[in-house]
């Protein structure tokens, strides 16, 4: 049986292209990913961050802000998509290329 006060230990992850940060962070059972963000101090160091309108993940998969963490979960904080994943393949394969591994520009297979 646990007590009330326990704590358990997660991360808090952001990342910028050209920085990233993902911190240790203990906090009560219990805590939500929104929680864990704001105990973490993140915000501090990336004023960007706004958790109103920036979705939250845990180990790459979308979550809600008031989802409980488990012990070991990675909060992630996702950054808005600076262009529409589709029309940046329709441009591309009006160019004749392809988004390819990793998102890099490839010419298009014939």
């Amino acid at each position: 049986m646990t007590g009330p006060d326990e704590t358990i230990e997660v991360e808090v992850a952001y990342a910028r292209p050209e920085r990233q940060l993902i911190l240790a962070v203990e906090v009560p059972r219990g805590t939500s990913a929104a929680e864990a963000v704001r105990l973490s101090g993140i915000e501090e160091k990336f004023p960007e961050i706004d958790l109103g309108s920036q979705r939250l993940g845990i180990f790459g998969k979308l979550c809600k802000a008031d989802r409980e963490l488990n012990p070991g979960d990675r909060v992630e904080i996702y950054r808005p998509l600076l262009a529409d994943p589709r029309a940046a393949r329709r441009e591309l394969a009006a160019a004749g290329k392809s988004m390819g591994k990793g998102g890099r520009d490839e010419p298009a297979e014939r």
